[in-house]
């Protein structure tokens, strides 16, 4: 491991080691070990955390995403406009609901996507288009005000993929609130992370919410009776338990890594790098601190000599993989800002454990290799 490492999610057990251990106890003692009590404590505490009405553990974050999207009954045929510059679990997630993806590029600025070409994918289209997913990425809001604007017109639904934003703000507003259904992570990694895996659906639309709780679980809604056809993704107590601990240490977590930010922009700022902008009007939580230079490969190394570890969130876009390369739908204008992404972005060390000296030290390795 890098004397540095890019993120650390050891550090945030051992942070909160006596209550996660308490925790743990509670559930091995209860005997609940699969939904229960804890998991719809945690759903309660995290919805109202959220602000919304409804809070539904699943499995995984990419769960997260495909019960969502199943929710919304997808016609076979039926297109989900995304964004190609993501985790791959976004596109998968759309495939694996029974929708085909139509992926739009992001902007240079922040990196999500871009109204612009939102806009033309949906005045002409290749097929129906069932809902816009956007991706929240590095810990900030797409520009949702153009976005929502745009699926009002066409009257598409909205799915916000959150997995990198959690208690991350738009106009006062958590991100999650503002589409018809929303999908969280909890890979160990996120801001708020499990030790283990786990996702939560939210939705304001109770019936939304019912759909979501009965595909988690086979389509049941009376035990062993399944009104539809589901699968078996649930969040278990373990991690419920777990995550409700973190949950309340998330704001000052996300505190400590806008700290991490505004020492690297300061450090930073005369380097030549790319540094993350902020949109306007919004908290970003910093899930990534994501520079951009034409070098970076060579800067990636420098810092790994130096004892840095570094990531790179995302190097090769969704079309790009060989699973989906040439079989992927495009929209209008193509996807130019996404590859320039892939080929310059450098996730910098950030978690909330990481302390200043170690910041200063990324600072100081960063200007060496800029030299």
């Amino acid at each position: 491991m890098p004397d540095i490492p890019q993120t650390d999610p050891g550090a945030g057990y051992r942070a909160a080691r006596t209550a996660i251990d308490a925790a743990i106890t509670r559930v091995l003692d209860g005997g609940a070990y699969i939904l229960g009590p804890e998991v719809e404590t945690f759903e309660r505490d995290f919805a109202a955390y959220i602000g919304c009405g409804h809070a539904v553990g699943v499995a995984s974050g990419t769960d997260a995403l495909v019960l969502a999207l199943k929710a919304l009954q997808p016609a076979p045929g039926d297109y989900v406009i995304t964004v190609s510059h993501t985790a791959v679990a976004t596109v998968a997630a759309i495939e694996l609901a029974g929708a085909r993806p139509l992926l739009v590029d992001v902007d240079r600025a922040t990196m999500t996507l871009d109204a612009t070409c939102l806009a033309r994918a949906l005045e002409a289209p290749p097929g129906p288009i069932a809902a816009i997913v956007p991706v929240h990425l590095y810990g900030q809001a797409a520009d949702l005000g153009a976005i929502l604007a745009l699926a009002q017109r066409h009257g598409v639904r909205v799915v916000e993929d959150c997995a990198q934003c959690h208690g991350a703000r738009l106009g006062g507003r958590r991100l999650g609130t503002f589409g018809d259904l929303a999908a969280f992570s909890f890979y160990p990694t996120k801001n708020l992370g499990a030790i283990g895996d786990g996702g939560m659906v939210v939705t304001d639309d109770a019936a939304l919410a019912e759909r979501v709780g009965a595909l988690r679980q086979y389509g049941w809604r009376e035990r062993y009776v399944s009104d539809t056809t589901g699968v078996n993704s649930r969040l278990d107590a373990l991690q419920a338990a777990i995550l409700g601990v973190k949950l309340a240490r998330l704001d000052a977590d996300n505190a400590a890594r806008a700290a991490i930010a505004a020492l690297y922009d300061a450090g930073l700022a005369a380097s030549g790098l790319t540094l993350p902008a902020r949109r306007a009007g919004g908290t970003h939580v910093f899930h990534q601190y994501v520079v951009r230079h034409a070098r970076r490969d060579a800067l990636r190394e420098a810092l790994r000599r130096d004892g840095i570890g570094t990531g790179i969130h995302y190097p090769v876009p969704v079309h790009r993989q060989p699973a989906y390369a040439g079989r992927i739908a495009i929209g209008p204008g193509g996807l130019a800002e996404s590859e320039r992404a892939a080929a310059e972005v450098l996730s910098l060390p950030i978690y909330p454990q990481l302390d200043a000296d170690a910041a200063r030290r990324v600072v100081a390795a960063l200007k060496a290799a800029l030299a």
